[in-house]
C-alpha cells in the first residue's frame, strides 16, 4: 500500500522558526505535537510530521537535513537538524559523547523539597506491549538529570512547580519519567501524569534552550526557543514574564 500523497511545501509554509542556521546544521524551534517521523500510527493517514518540510530546510545544498536527535511529538524547543553526512557524524558523536549541552523547562505538579538536585534512576521499558513506555528500573539503563526551580505557583487551584532541567544522559522519556517518580508527573502528561487523553493542558516540557561545540577553538554555538503557548499560563503563575530573558 503506497502512502498518501502530500502537498510540496516551501520556507514559506514552515510551522516553525529556524533559529540557527549555518554550513553544518539547523537549529529550529519544533512545535508541540508535531512528530518528527511519520511512525506506525500514521500509516495511511496525511498528518503533518517534521520530515514533511525537510526539502524546505535545504537552503540551497542538495540532501535534505536529518534530525541529529530526537524530541517527543508533544514536547516543543529546539531541535538540531544535521545538513550532510559529515555534519551528522559529528553532531551524532557529539551527542554519545554528552557534549551537548541541553536545558529543558518544565511545569510539574507538586515539585520537589530542594531547589535544586540530582535524580538518579536506572530506566527500563514498561512492557513490550508498551513500546516507548519506561519505568524506574534498577536494573534498566543509568539515567540521571539534574534540576533547579525557577519558580513556584499554582493555577486553577494546583500547585505547580517551574523547572530547569538538565539531563545528563539521554534515555527515552526520561525526564518525564525522573519527574513523575520523584517530585510529581509534567503538568499535561497523558502517559505519566493525571491529564486526559484529550481536551487536556498539553505537555508542559519545552526544550528551552541548547549549545552545540561544533568547533572546539570557538565557543559553543547556542539557541534558545520561547516557550509555547500552551505552556504560558502556568509559567506566568510561576513567576515567568513574557519579557524576561530566556535563559
Amino acid at each position: 500500500m503506497t502512502s498518501p500523497e502530500r502537498p510540496a511545501l516551501s520556507q514559506d509554509d514552515l510551522p516553525f522558526a529556524v533559529l540557527h542556521r549555518d554550513a553544518m546544521m539547523l537549529v529550529i524551534d519544533k512545535p508541540a505535537g508535531l512528530p518528527v517521523h511519520r511512525g506506525p500510527a500514521a500509516k495511511g493517514r496525511i498528518i503533518p510530521v517534521l520530515t514533511d518540510h525537510l526539502d524546505a530546510l535545504r537552503f540551497g545544498l542538495p540532501r535534505r537535513p536529518e534530525a541529529a536527535h530526537r524530541l517527543d511529538k508533544d514536547t516543543s524547543g529546539c531541535l538540531v537538524l544535521g545538513r550532510h553526512p559529515r555534519a551528522m557524524a559529528q553532531l551524532n558523536q557529539l551527542f554519545r559523547d554528552g557534549r551537548i549541552e541541553k536545558t529543558y523547562w518544565a511545569i510539574v505538579e507538586g515539585g520537589p523539597a530542594e531547589d535544586a538536585g540530582l535524580i538518579d534512576l536506572a530506566l527500563a521499558k514498561r512492557s513490550p506491549e508498551r513500546g516507548w513506555w519506561m519505568k524506574p528500573d534498577p536494573k534498566g539503563l543509568p539515567s540521571q538529570t539534574g534540576y533547579r526551580v525557577l519558580g513556584r505557583g499554582s493555577l486553577d487551584g494546583i500547585q505547580l512547580a517551574w523547572l530547569a532541567l538538565d539531563p545528563l544522559t539521554g534515555r527515552t522519556h526520561q525526564l518525564r519519567v525522573h519527574c513523575a517518580a520523584s517530585f510529581g508527573a509534567i503538568f499535561g502528561d497523558e502517559i505519566y501524569g493525571n491529564a486526559p487523553r484529550s481536551g487536556g493542558p498539553g505537555l508542559h516540557l519545552h526544550a528551552q534552550s541548547i549549545a552545540i561545540p561544533l568547533n572546539p577553538k570557538r565557543e559553543p554555538i547556542r539557541a534558545e526557543a520561547v516557550p509555547p503557548p500552551h505552556m504560558r499560563a502556568a509559567l506566568a503563575a510561576c513567576g515567568w514574564a513574557a519579557d524576561d530573558k530566556l535563559s
